[in-house]
């Protein structure tokens, strides 16, 4: 696929040099004669041996300055979802004005850290410097949450969007790449700054169900009331309102949705941050979910299946569609739970597919996660089960 600013490829053949070079330069013959300013990189573990050469040939051959991305076992390009061994993808993108600068961060680096200014000293960047981060990172080796709640404090609410990679799963190992190092360990964020910026897509997959609500009494991940009544309650009271056939289809698929900014006049998709409802206990009224909701958060129990699925991406992409207007999109990456695609949907190519209707052609290039990273209100998350779309946009 290609645009005036970006084209993307594929490449499924095996570790072949002079092949993989020739492919390369006809990649970037593609392009209209501007510089090229970023490229995107996604590849399966049987590149794990030949990695490193796999990224200097793309570099001088594709004539690629800033060249990222990761290892995953699924991968993205244009309109397509490659889930099994689907070898490598790239996508080159041009961005006029853009000013990028990469970071390389490592859990050495997250225990030592000491506050905002700690990262901005060693990104070199303040808030006001950056217009968002693209990130990619090992899930096995960095404490991925507390390196988050930082980078949030360093740089909330810019956005930083991306994903955990993935790949050999029996050994826990993947590859993190920055133009012609590769890595097994810490993440590789990219700094979008000067005349570009990132905007956001973050579909959980939920749907929601009953009124909203105001947590009224917690103890950690325990809510024990909501509305001044016994939590459990409020729970049952939601499910019993439901349909027979929505009953059905809520049994086992039902989570919570927690109101990041409190400030809204109304609630919609895209402002509740979905978590886990781990358990519910009608003796002590109590239920937990996987978070540390607040008093006084607004509360809405929310669905998630395929349906629910689908339904919420077409949603928040229409939403986007309406909010960008006529904003040239450069190019974007798309980052997918490996829990979505056809063992979600039951079909190929779902949410790719989805993102080139709505808002294509994109250069868009991506890979299936371990977690991925994106913003709900003005604080980032990592989440489960989600499509984080990164769009790269005129500023």
């Amino acid at each position: 696929m290609q645009t005036d600013y970006s084209v993307v490829g594929h490449w499924q053949g095996g570790f072949e040099e002079l092949a993989l070079q020739k492919w390369a330069e006809g990649l970037r013959r593609r392009l209209p004669a501007a510089r090229v300013s970023l490229g995107l990189v996604f590849m399966t573990p049987r590149f794990f041996p030949h990695a490193a050469q796999v990224l200097e040939i793309l570099q001088v051959h594709a004539q690629i300055p800033l060249l990222t991305g990761c290892s995953s076992t699924g991968l993205i390009t244009g309109a397509e979802e490659l889930e099994e061994d689907g070898g490598l993808v790239v996508g080159l993108y041009v961005l006029p004005e853009g000013d990028l600068k990469a970071h390389r961060f490592t859990q050495h680096q997250i225990e030592e850290s000491n506050g905002p200014g700690y990262w901005h000293v060693e990104t070199g960047l303040n808030a006001d410097q950056t217009n968002g981060w693209l990130v990619f990172a090992d899930p096995f080796h960095m404490d991925s949450d507390s390196w988050l709640k930082n980078w949030n404090e360093a740089y909330a609410p810019l956005p930083i969007l991306g994903g955990l990679a993935s790949g050999d799963m029996s050994e826990q190992r993947t590859q993190v790449y920055l133009d012609g190092e590769v890595f097994e360990d810490g993440g590789i964020a990219i700094s979008f700054g000067g005349g570009v910026k990132l905007a956001s897509v973050i579909s959980q997959g939920c749907t929601p169900i009953g009124e909203t609500w105001t947590i009224t009494k917690v103890d950690r991940n325990l809510i024990q009331q909501i509305g001044n009544r016994p939590a459990y309650e409020i729970l049952v009271d939601t499910f019993n309102q439901l349909s027979s056939e929505d009953q059905q289809k809520t049994r086992g698929n039902l989570f919570v949705g927690l109101v990041i900014n409190e400030y809204l006049d109304e609630f919609h998709r895209g402002d509740f941050l979905i978590r886990n409802l781990m358990g519910a206990d009608p003796k002590t009224g109590c239920i937990a979910v996987g978070a540390l909701p607040r008093a006084g958060q607004t509360i809405q129990f929310q669905r998630r299946d395929a349906a629910t699925a689908s339904e919420d991406m077409a949603a928040l992409l229409a939403n986007a569609q309406q909010r960008l207007g006529k904003t040239p999109i450069y190019g974007g990456c798309l980052c997918c739970c490996n829990g979505r695609g056809q063992r979600m949907f039951g079909q190929s190519h779902h949410d790719a597919s989805m993102v080139q209707d709505r808002l294509g052609p994109i250069g868009l290039t991506g890979f299936f996660c371990n977690g991925e990273i994106g913003p709900v209100g003005d604080r980032n998350f990592l989440h489960g089960y989600t499509a984080s779309l990164a769009l790269f946009l005129k500023k």
